[in-house]
């Protein structure tokens, strides 16, 4: 089989004439000889869509960087790096790539590091490795952020018992479709849009940035994008009471959802990193970890959007929370949420630093989190035991084993069908990059990192939605 796309193909899908399009014929025609064009051309409309989800991909990372900022930015060598890395924690020692080591021990050389650790579910991703947690003093990487800021995952457990679930898939499936919307761009319009206060936030009046963005905001707000972002029904089980959060032993239904700030966040990364680049010359191996010094006028500035951003993500899934737990009349026994693309102000051995969680779920004593596994894996709502040598911080999710075009080469459609199947799970949309398979052991993550939090309850995904890759059944 031997493809046949040509640069109109990818003109049609949304492509620029110029650099990209040489990328990614070149890209084709190196690695993706026996995929067919049907399977290509979604995955290629994905890279142009959510460049950010493949960042990380060793095959696709070169295509991706270029759609998010100029690749050819002149960077010359003005801040020297320290001779010697920074000792480091890495927890789940033996699942991590040598490719994530390799990138955090260039982000404990910086200047203004204090401390970092790797998170069991580390993988290479863009500047700072994803998994990475690095503290600095009073400086801010936006690259060390992330694209995708505040990010983060929502649990809603609702007042109805598991087996009322079962049985009404056709109604959940129905509220799923109708309140959640994903892809790329997408917005709700007129009367489907949304309302909440951060839209009223003085912080969009600040700069013109951010003037600028506030209707693209308005109109994304309550979307979920694209990449592994997810909204899903599932059953959550306690298997003792907890009196913290006031919930008896038993299974419940629940609401899942993970996404972040959708293109509010994203232009804000890519103005704020050209700008690091531009103000903090490093090494060419460490320019993706450019920094924005706090006391200066544009790291005040990234500040202030990073959190707007964060603020912004929370809304965007407290208005999905809201209008399916109205869909279906339940009543919220418990809400947990927890950011996990951010950077926190915190107090380190004595010193104030900015810790950076590009990746990592913060896990300071007594703070409730929720990690994810994958489509058919469980997540876990687990509580922080404030575990110093992790900068109070424990893993994401599961983690990548299996890079997006790996997983797109060597998964098949029946392959994907038939876990789901076996594990009982109904899915609407998604691609073969976000098969299961892709992910590592969600319960070897979880085993490295007992030190970190404590399980207080399990969730098992039953109905999950993402975005549509694009593809197509023959």
């Amino acid at each position: 089989m031997k493809t046949m796309i040509t640069g109109n193909n990818l003109l049609e899908i949304g492509y620029s004439e110029g650099k990209t399009i040489g990328l990614a014929l070149d890209t084709i025609a190196e690695h993706f000889k026996e995929t067919s064009d049907v399977e290509l051309l979604a995955l290629l409309k994905k890279v142009k869509d959510y460049p950010e989800s493949f960042l990380d991909d060793p095959i696709l990372s070169k295509l991706a960087t270029a759609m998010i900022e100029d690749a050819s930015a002149n960077v010359s060598d003005t801040i020297e790096l320290n001779a010697d890395a920074k000792d480091y924690y890495i927890f789940g020692e033996n699942y991590i790539e040598e490719g994530a080591r390799k990138q955090m021990d260039v982000a404990m050389k910086l200047p203004v590091t204090v401390a970092g650790a790797l998170m069991p579910d580390a993988h290479q991703g863009y500047g700072l490795p994803i998994g990475g947690v690095l503290a600095t003093n009073n400086s801010i990487i936006p690259y060390g952020v992330g694209v995708d800021i505040g990010c983060r995952m929502a649990l809603s457990v609702f007042d109805i018992p598991e087996k009322h679930y079962f049985g009404k898939d056709n109604r959940y499936k129905r509220e799923l479709i109708a309140f959640t919307k994903f892809g790329a761009g997408r917005e709700f319009r007129g009367l489907e849009r949304a309302d909440h206060e951060v839209m009223e936030s003085e912080a969009f009046k600040l700069t013109p940035l951010l003037k600028a963005l506030h209707g693209k905001a308005w109109a994304q707000l309550g979307t979920s994008g694209g990449g592994n972002h997810f909204v899903e029904w599932g059953i959550i089980e306690f298997a003792e009471r907890d009196e913290i959060l006031n919930i008896d032993k038993g299974r419940y239904v629940a609401l899942l959802t993970h996404s972040g700030s959708r293109g509010l966040g994203a232009t804000i990364a890519g103005h704020y990193t050209k700008l690091a680049k531009q103000l903090c010359k490093l090494p060419q191996e460490a320019a993706n970890l450019a920094y924005l010094d706090l006391n200066s006028a544009e790291g005040q500035e990234y500040w202030i959007a990073m959190n707007l951003a964060g603020d912004y993500a929370s809304a965007c899934h407290e208005v999905i929370h809201k209008r399916l737990t109205k869909a279906i009349g339940a009543k919220v026994l418990a809400k947990v949420e927890n950011h996990h693309n951010f950077a926190w102000k915190e107090t380190l051995n004595g010193e104030e630093v900015i810790v950076h969680r590009k990746g990592a779920t913060p896990a300071a004593e007594g703070v409730m989190g929720i990690i994810p596994g994958s489509m058919t894996a469980p997540g876990f709502l687990v509580r922080g035991k404030g575990e110093i040598q992790s900068i109070n911080s424990a893993s994401h999710g599961a983690g990548r084993m299996m890079s997006r075009s790996k997983a797109i080469q060597s998964i098949t459609k029946a392959d994907m069908k038939a876990v789901l199947k076996d594990h009982g799970v109904t899915l609407i949309g998604a691609g073969l990059d976000e098969a299961p398979m892709a992910y590592k052991d969600i319960h070897q993550v979880m085993a490295a990192q007992t030190s970190l939090v404590d399980v207080i309850a399990k969730f098992e995904p039953k109905m999950v939605r993402m975005a549509d890759d694009g593809s197509r059944e023959d």
